[in-house]
């Protein structure tokens, strides 16, 4: 009966929190409209999840949250620098990253944080859901790039949704 009422609790708390941000006020009123939201959007998408939202490590998200953060923001810093430095430094290519990664949500979460990351972006998944393809804005090493990003971000999302039996 709570899972019908409460379909996906960090969800939840995770669109309240959002919401708080993105009206930059916390007034009663707007934290009551954004439990509201955070509440009706899990319920009335109940249907579109596939399965419930399993975390099996919640404190290795905050920490993957804060290493994201940090990636995102010294990455900004080098793209800068290679715009401003011209296009000789860039070095565009497409890499394949095998995954090793099962979940659709832990899929989508790192192609996502590949994106958020200035100077790559998630560009295609193979259909087996065992490849994405990323394009990079400066690839000097396409093995280095991928093993990056397995060890990265790839990895810590395997043991937060994806522990071993």
């Amino acid at each position: 009966m709570l899972s019908r009422l409460l379909p996906h609790p960090l969800l939840t708390v995770t669109l309240t929190l959002t919401w708080m941000l993105l009206v930059n006020s916390f007034t009663a009123g707007q934290a009551l409209l954004g439990v509201l939201l955070g509440w009706a959007i899990p319920v009335f998408t109940r249907r579109f999840w596939p399965d419930r939202v399993r975390i099996a490590r919640p404190w290795w998200l905050v920490f993957f949250l804060v290493k994201v953060l940090w990636d995102i923001l010294i990455a900004n810093v080098t793209v800068a620098a290679l715009i401003l430095g011209g296009q000789r430094f860039a070095r565009p290519a497409f890499v394949a990253v095998p995954l090793e990664l099962r979940t659709e949500l832990a899929i989508s979460i790192l192609a996502n944080t590949v994106s958020l990351t200035p100077g790559t972006v998630s560009a295609w998944l193979s259909p087996d859901r065992r490849t994405l393809i990323v394009h990079g804005l400066r690839v000097t090493d396409p093995d280095a790039l991928a093993h990056e990003i397995k060890t990265r971000y790839e990895r810590p999302l395997r043991d937060i949704f994806e522990p071993p039996c």
